[in-house]
């Protein structure tokens, strides 16, 4: 059958095609693509066909082994640095893992690590941090004290640095949680201050801080204090009020 396309049409088609990047034949001879149908159309059914299956990681299910496994503080630093499931580590400077006294009756959780965090490796050591500090010695704590009664051990719900400090997600939460699950089980500290939304939107399922706040409740099995976090403090010195109230909450809660 003659072909329905002149010379100057012809060429104009290949013109177009040279210019989307096709610069050479795939092969010196036309394939009857009719024909392989049919011979794909007469293969039995019996024979044997490769197919490659991907299977989907369970990313949460990989960090739930993975915390398992962990005995002690020192194996779960080790897990979570060799945990490759995460985004945030690519873009992340250092692992923040915790700091002060792991033998504290006193955790307190954090959401994630800021720019400061991220340089030093260690949780709450920015303006926030400092404030934080300031915060705890006016009822007698310190990161630093050796005495369990008077120290405190901080962690964060995410390990690694957001970009740009955004919220973290709620994926990157799901897959950290066996993480932060396990830090407290070894930990074992008598209370739990959970600092900010993303703290408790981690432990408790919920968020709105300024509504929990204040108000006693149970997180991994331990008493909790939602807070607001010392970030909120340092954009709205108006609610320290309410965190001073939180404060004398938890030094009677010590007893």
């Amino acid at each position: 059958m003659e072909s329905a396309l002149d010379w100057h049409s012809a060429l104009a088609l290949l013109d177009w095609q040279v210019e989307l990047g096709a610069d050479e034949a795939i092969g010196d001879e036309p394939v009857d693509r009719f024909a392989v149908a049919e011979e794909v159309a007469k293969t039995p059914p019996s024979a044997p066909v490769h197919i490659v299956e991907r299977k989907e990681i369970d990313a949460v299910e990989v960090a739930r082994q993975s915390a398992t496994a962990a005995t002690d503080l020192s194996g779960l630093k080790d897990a979570i640095a060799a945990f490759e499931h995460c985004e945030l580590k690519r873009g992340a400077r250092s692992l923040v893992f915790a700091d002060g006294n792991p033998a504290a009756r006193v955790l307190i959780l954090g959401e994630a690590p800021g720019r400061d965090e991220d340089r030093e490796g260690r949780p709450f050591v920015g303006r926030a941090g400092q404030l934080l500090d300031r915060m705890l010695a006016a009822i007698g704590l310190d990161r630093s004290a050796g005495d369990a009664a008077s120290a405190v051990y901080i962690t964060n719900v995410l390990p690694w640095r957001p970009p740009q400090n955004r919220d973290p997600e709620a994926e990157e939460i799901a897959m950290m949680l066996p993480f932060v699950q396990k830090h407290i089980e070894l930990a074992a500290p008598d209370l739990i201050v959970l600092m900010g939304n993303i703290a408790c939107r981690a432990a408790l399922g919920k968020q709105g801080i300024l509504r929990l706040r204040g108000t006693w409740t149970t997180a991994f099995g331990k008493p909790a204090l939602p807070m607001t976090h010392p970030a909120y403090l340092l954009r709205t010195p108006s609610a320290k009020r309410e965190a001073w109230a939180d404060l004398l909450s938890l030094k009677a809660r010590l007893g």
